[in-house]
């Protein structure tokens, strides 16, 4: 993999200025799928706010803000759901949201992915604007808007809040804000498990610069020769990463009494662990003893070869350092869990990386043709995730 050439990044106007087409098309995109929602809800005599704020994960984040940590569900097979397998940093703030305002804790959780989703869209923009172009950012801003999980990111879940904080970080190692990407690494290790591949992401490149210029005296991940406070930003970049995720997970194994692997044991009471994708596996192979579960499993075998081609065509179209470091992880994190199999297309909401071929591609096109593409894609979503969010299970 090649470095990037150092560009002048835009000031904050003028960046905003450039991302407002993205931006603009992103809003319009998760409008007409909250209208699609709200009359298919309506249809069906549902809430829609009650299903983008009160369902699922929003639940256990909901009460982890109003009650803290120590709520758990033993279930009748003797599971234990314990709340402290949710991060802490969206419940804080749907705290600080319902002291500051008359707003509940799901309506601040709401509030909150109201705000990160167009910050999300916007760090995703910036990400695929500086490797790519302007174009391909818009692109890449669209196609992650129009994915058929897209409603998520209207929710009171995390994913919203992680993808913003995971994009800014890892635009901030494009650029050389050490500091700041260390920073936010923190946070999103604060918010989502998977906020280990932003740490990652952090720590390889660091390690990759430093090894650079010990060989060549070469430039760092940035193309910019570093000088000894560059290097002082980048230490404490990698010391200031892996503080959020680390420090949650000690502090449940010291709050559980079991440990450093306590949140181990939390997660194996959800039945969720990492097994290199034996789980998984075996859940797509019984699809193929009946029919029509057999067209799901076809279904799923695509899905997972699609997302393995677009990381090894990322991989050939010579994508920055970091930005395979990271999008590895998360899928990684999303295939090789061992539960929750439903979900995983949401776990993978995150990984925006994988999008950028089809960003680079749909750029090269007419904009007439690209729009008519993503307009059609935009419908079926808004009416997929209408149809999912309906249904009985979690997304």
């Amino acid at each position: 993999m090649t470095d990037l050439e150092t560009r002048a990044a835009p000031s904050r106007a003028g960046a905003l200025h450039r991302a407002a087409p993205a931006l603009a098309g992103y809003a319009a995109v998760r409008v007409l799928g909250l209208l699609a929602l709200f009359l298919w809800s309506e249809a069906r005599d549902k809430n829609a706010y009650t299903l983008l704020t009160a369902r699922w994960d929003a639940l256990w984040y909901a009460r982890v803000a109003e009650l803290g940590y120590g709520y758990e569900v033993r279930l009748a097979n003797g599971d234990v759901h314990s709340n402290l397998a949710f991060f802490p940093l969206l419940p804080l703030l749907e705290r600080l949201v319902a002291a500051l305002s008359p707003l509940s804790y799901a309506d601040g959780g709401f509030l909150v992915s109201l705000l990160a989703s167009p910050a999300a869209a916007w760090g995703i923009f910036a990400v695929a604007d500086h490797v790519y172009g302007r174009r391909a950012g818009v692109c890449a801003v669209l196609l992650w808007a129009v994915l058929p999980v897209g409603i998520v990111q209207s929710m009171a879940y995390s994913e919203s809040l992680f993808t913003a904080l995971a994009a800014w970080s890892l635009y901030a190692v494009l650029t050389g804000r050490w500091v700041t990407a260390g920073a936010l690494a923190l946070l999103a290790g604060l918010t989502r498990p998977v906020g280990l591949a932003v740490v990652a992401a952090v720590w390889v490149s660091a390690a990759a610069a430093f090894l650079r210029e010990g060989r060549t005296a070469g430039p760092d991940v940035t193309g910019t020769p570093a000088d000894d406070r560059t290097r002082t930003r980048r230490v404490l970049a990698v010391l200031l990463s892996p503080l959020g995720a680390a420090g949650y997970v000690l502090w449940v194994g010291h709050h559980t009494g079991r440990g450093p692997l306590g949140y181990l044991d939390v997660q194996a009471g959800w039945r969720n662990g990492f097994d290199g994708g034996y789980a998984f596996a075996r859940f797509v192979a019984e699809k193929f003893t009946s029919f029509p579960a057999v067209l799901a499993g076809v279904g799923l075998i695509l899905g997972v070869a699609s997302v393995v081609w677009l990381y090894v065509t990322g991989v050939r179209q010579r994508q920055p350092l970091p930005l395979l470091v990271y999008t590895g992880v998360v899928t990684a994190l999303a295939l090789c869990a061992s539960s929750y199999f439903g979900s995983k297309p949401r776990l993978l909401l995150p990984a925006f990386p994988l999008l950028l071929p089809l960003a680079v591609a749909l750029a090269r096109t007419r904009i007439r043709r690209s729009a008519n593409v993503l307009g059609c894609v935009a419908v079926a979503s808004a009416v997929y995730g209408a149809f999912w969010l309906n249904g009985s299970g979690p997304p």
